[in-house]
């Protein structure tokens, strides 16, 4: 899901240009949370790989091409970062050190975590009203009018933000699904 100023915003992110990891931030944030989360399942341990990935790419900027992606990249530092978590976990809990086999074993497999990062980098690109309602509607369960009563918005306004959430995310996340056919 390259927008056409993900190439101008890695760049700015590779000169260590300030506004720019902001940005990054803001726009990774969201999605990193969603890999640590299905990786360790757990807010805090979550929280935590979210800042330590930010900060090892922070520091490995300079070292990032800005000709390529940077969502993989950072993905990759994530998931990283979420083993490290998990195995220091592990070994806290008085177990022996993982091996890179046991690793596997992690709750979600790669592709489940890579399709949960596209999910949540979609919903990070929905309007600020259309994926609260979604959201509403698949996070916490809400019916449409409980949706509106919640909002204090007209029940049609409530499906029409939901039509065109759910169009925005088939178009957004096309690819994962000629991905996983």
């Amino acid at each position: 899901m390259r927008g056409p100023d993900d190439a101008d915003l890695g760049a700015r992110f590779a000169a260590g240009d300030e506004a720019a990891v902001r940005a990054v931030y803001a726009r990774y944030a969201g999605p990193i949370l969603t890999v640590a989360m299905g990786t360790l399942g757990r807010r805090e341990l979550a929280d935590e790989v979210v800042q330590t990935t930010m900060l090892k790419a922070w520091r490995a900027a300079a070292s990032f091409d800005p000709a390529r992606d940077l969502a993989p990249w950072l993905y990759a530092i994530a998931r990283r970062a979420a083993i490290d978590v998990y195995r220091r976990e592990k070994r806290s809990a008085g177990l022996d050190e993982l091996t890179d086999d046991q690793v596997a074993v992690v709750p979600l497999s790669f592709e489940r975590t890579w399709e949960a990062w596209e999910v949540r980098s979609a919903l990070d690109e929905l309007p600020d009203d259309e994926r609260e309602v979604v959201r509403l509607a698949h996070f916490l369960g809400l019916t449409q009018s409980q949706i509106a009563e919640r909002l204090d918005v007209p029940l049609g306004t409530v499906k029409s933000r939901s039509s065109r959430a759910h169009r925005r995310l088939a178009s957004l996340l096309a690819h994962v699904v000629k991905a996983t056919e």
